[in-house]
């Protein structure tokens, strides 16, 4: 056996030696949809239902067909004792340890907060741009609070598209390659105001009672009606006590964002946790301009809310409390002591509240979950919308789309045992298609490419010129037949061309208007040069109503 076909996905089934049965009670749950807005009208229909439409918005789901079942029957310890320092898409996960989500939709989530984005499309001054901005980055990890489930590993070739016509925006994701994996994502505002685009390669390591989780990979906002690009990177996320006691999360690490025509550069600061917890969930930090002049101070907590305020304003505070500071530094809770020796880290105590600084600006808060999140997997509302597979969906969505996994389907429902053999089955085929590339030396170019915009991400990026279609394996030509159906989207956008690149055997497509709007048509990308552009197709044998998923 070669070292590719030791190399496993995460979550290939029950692999932990604790782990036999302990889904049976699960497995014959209800899938009973719970109403969690009572602010709304309550006219969610039942599982699989089309939503009712108000004020001619689309109305989306608010809660999982069926609870989320417990984990305290599972050991994680059998499976990570021998990974320590690993990465852990090297390992294989029980799917206990999972979310009913790909990685493609968690990367959504960026997207929960947009209105920052159109925000700050509309505002006149350069500065205040950059506040709206770097609120949006922030926010964009809001949703990892407390959400301590794994997201399903995607397939190569896996895609994921949303258009939410309330919140202004679209959005695609691609897996573009499996070994290193690395998802690539474009957004767009339906009113043209930006483009938001970029990859990100997540590498996870265990650290003996800790996860952590380094998202590598630029991420991009441009401000079409500025002619603005701003570039950053995310924080690194820590998931504490993964063997034994409360897991809990952190964010910490240096955040840059650049604004490429201005020179401005906001500095963010995630503080880790520290020795008593006090710094826990805090973000520090300021604005700049060109000459490294601070034009403003911003603080908050991701968890909760960010605020801003001149720098000057700000120091006094700080010397103020400085001279103040008597209070008695907390001790450390000694109830994480072990009867076997084994210590837990304690979770800190997190005061709820951000003390505003007299004269403060609001630049954002964090959107309320829904009553029952937590046992919801601790999905925020735009989170639990994300899988949702209405009626009439399956005709229009390609058939790579996350929403037709049938490993993540059933885990929604509540079936884990489905869920375990479809993720193994899927995973399985997966290999086998890497071995008959390997065997037959084939491999996926695009059709077009050229560099672009080296100086804002620091390496290679890649566009298609050419809106185009792959020709697909499998019945009726795959893609291609069915391109015209996308919701008046372009053929060879959300259908065809993918952001990973084209066949060499591809026709081109003409229908359908530009998208992105410019004057090159096509799909931005931000995949570095190192990205294997392969996208081969296989068909699947188990399906979900109307539809196969194709997995690779």
């Amino acid at each position: 056996m070669n070292g590719e076909d030791e190399f496993f996905d995460a979550v290939t089934g029950f692999d932990s030696e604790s782990s036999s049965g302990g889904f049976s009670e699960a497995s014959q749950r209800v899938a009973a949809v719970m109403c969690v807005d009572s602010g709304r009208s309550n006219g969610v229909g039942k599982a699989g239902e089309r939503p009712p439409r108000e004020n001619g918005i689309q109305k989306h789901r608010t809660s999982l067909p069926a609870p989320m079942f417990t984990r305290s029957d599972f050991s994680v310890w059998s499976i990570l004792k021998k990974c320590i320092g690993l990465e852990l898409s090297k390992i294989t996960m029980p799917i206990a340890f999972n979310e009913p989500l790909s990685f493609l939709q968690r990367i959504t989530e960026y997207m929960e907060h947009v209105d920052l984005i159109h925000r700050a499309s509309c505002q006149p001054q350069a500065l205040e741009r950059m506040q709206c901005v770097a609120a949006f980055a922030v926010s964009a990890v809001a949703s990892q609070w407390e959400r301590t489930g794994k997201p399903f590993n995607p397939l190569l070739g896996e895609t994921y598209e949303l258009i939410r016509e309330d919140l202004g925006f679209r959005f695609i994701s691609e897996q573009v390659s499996h070994h290193p994996p690395i998802s690539a994502f474009y957004s767009e505002g339906l009113h043209q105001d930006f483009l938001f685009h970029g990859s990100i390669y997540p590498k996870l390591k265990f650290w003996g009672k800790s996860v952590e989780a380094e998202p590598r990979g630029t991420i991009t906002l441009e401000l079409l009606k500025h002619n603005e690009a701003y570039t950053w990177t995310n924080p690194t996320c820590c998931v504490h006590n993964v063997i034994i006691g409360k897991l809990w999360i952190e964010q910490y690490g240096t955040v840059e964002i650049v604004n490429h025509r201005t020179g401005d550069k906001c500095v963010l600061h995630f503080k880790p946790c520290g020795l008593f917890g006090k710094e826990l969930h805090k973000v520090e930090g300021h604005i700049q301009d060109k000459n490294k002049k601070k034009l403003f101070m911003i603080y908050g907590k991701w968890t909760e809310c960010l605020w801003g305020i001149d720098p000057a304003a700000y120091e006094s505070f700080k010397k103020r409390e400085r001279r103040g500071d008597h209070l008695s530094k907390p001790q450390p809770d000694d109830s994480s002591q072990k009867a076997d020796g084994d210590v837990a880290d304690a979770v800190p105590e997190v005061q709820e509240t951000v003390q505003v600084i007299p004269g403060s600006k609001l630049l954002w808060r964090v959107n309320t979950r829904p009553p029952n999140s937590a046992q919801m997997y601790n999905f925020t509302s735009f989170t639990v919308s994300l899988n949702e597979l209405q009626s009439g969906m399956e005709k229009t969505l390609a058939p790579t789309d996350c929403r037709l996994r049938p490993d993540i389907r059933g885990m929604e429902n509540g079936d884990m045992d489905l869920a375990s053999q479809e993720k193994e089955r899927l995973e399985e085929k997966q290999r086998e298609a890497r071995r008959e590339r390997a065997e037959q030396e084939a491999e996926w170019q695009t059709r077009t490419r050229f560099q672009t915009n080296r100086s804002l991400h620091q390496a290679t990026s890649w566009r298609t010129t050419q809106l185009v279609e792959r020709q697909c394996c499998g019945r009726n030509g795959g893609f291609i037949k069915a391109a015209t159906r996308t919701r008046g989207l372009p053929t060879g956008c959300m259908r065809g061309a993918t952001l990973s690149g084209i066949s060499p055997a591809a026709q081109i497509s003409t229908e359908g208007p530009e998208w992105p709007p410019g004057p090159e048509t096509g799909l931005r990308q931000a995949v570095t040069a190192e990205t294997s552009f392969s996208s081969d197709c296989v068909r699947g044998d188990s399906t979900i109503p109307g539809q196969r998923f194709d997995s690779n």
